[in-house]
């Protein structure tokens, strides 16, 4: 099947079976959102959601979390992974939004990934769920999935899917697919053991016609 075919086969299956996905990470505001993906770095949206309903609290604006010793952050997150590093990136990322924005989360790409603990991942999350642009953020999941589905052929890097599912995907969808990939590869086409049997893509899935082999 040529890869234009399976970006729209993907697309209409996906449209027809998640017509509407979200981001599972919880958050009121553009400031929160990215505290949120900055700390699901490695770790699971579960265990940021236990966490960041406190740390919300402790610091509902940038400005606040900017004042506070990098020790006191710390404790709010420790349960999440690296919770020594992710403090201290939390810490400067507030100090760089609060002086340098005032406050308000940027929307561009390359203004976000300006920010302490910024990725091209975070920012890509960052700016197309706040900001509704066409931005494809790719974590393992994604990188995972876009492989096995065939969307992507011996890809090497992030950056490098990132340029195919972009060019694959028609713009004004790249938002969501994103959030298709992600939460296909969390709960059907997981790391080990996926789910092909129930999973609605394997009459066109490359990983599937190998007989479920890496």
């Amino acid at each position: 099947m040529r890869k234009g075919e399976l970006y729209r086969r993907v697309t209409e299956w996906f449209e027809q079976t998640m017509p509407d996905p979200k981001t599972e990470l919880h958050y009121r505001s553009p400031y929160e959102l990215l505290v949120a993906v900055i700390l699901s770095a490695q770790c699971t949206d579960v265990r940021v959601n236990l966490i960041t309903p406190a740390l919300f609290e402790a610091y509902p604006e940038p400005s606040i979390m900017a004042a506070a010793p990098v020790e006191e952050i710390r404790e709010y997150i420790k349960s999440v992974t690296y919770p020594n590093n992710k403090s201290k990136l939390l810490k400067g990322m507030a100090v760089m939004l609060t002086e340098e924005y005032g406050g308000e989360v940027p929307s561009s790409i390359d203004e976000l990934t300006k920010l302490p603990g910024v990725g091209r991942k975070t920012a890509n999350v960052v700016a197309s769920v706040i900001f509704g642009q066409a931005a494809m953020a790719v974590d393992t999941h994604v990188f995972r999935v876009s492989e096995r589905i065939g969307l992507t052929t011996d890809s090497r890097s992030p950056l490098e899917t990132e340029k195919a599912l972009t060019e694959g995907f028609a713009k004004e969808k790249l938002a969501r697919a994103h959030h298709w990939l992600i939460l296909h590869g969390r709960y059907v086409c997981k790391a080990r053991r996926p789910l092909c049997l129930e999973c609605g893509l394997k009459d066109f899935c490359r990983h599937y016609s190998r007989g479920g082999k890496d």
